[in-house]
């Protein structure tokens, strides 16, 4: 596992309680470029605030633990 995507585990890691507290939780899919792709599942999916939890919540997590990322997006399932 690259430094970059460890990086982002560990921000996952940091978030995901606050997720799963909800019935929600996070995967990473994969980076390309500077852009994060995750997976929201559990009640964050068809959640009306999970567009708000992915930029607000996840994106600033994982610019925290790598600041080279400029965007995060969900990957619906």
């Amino acid at each position: 596992m690259s430094d970059l995507n460890q990086r982002i585990e560990q921000a996952l890691e940091e978030i995901r309680p606050f997720l799963k507290s909800d019935g929600g939780d996070i995967a990473l899919l994969g980076v390309e470029g500077q852009t994060v792709k995750v997976q929201l599942m559990g009640a964050c999916v068809g959640c009306s605030v999970n567009q708000m939890t992915l930029k607000q919540g996840v994106e600033l997590t994982i610019k925290k633990y790598a600041p080279e990322i400029q965007e995060v997006v969900n990957v619906e399932a």
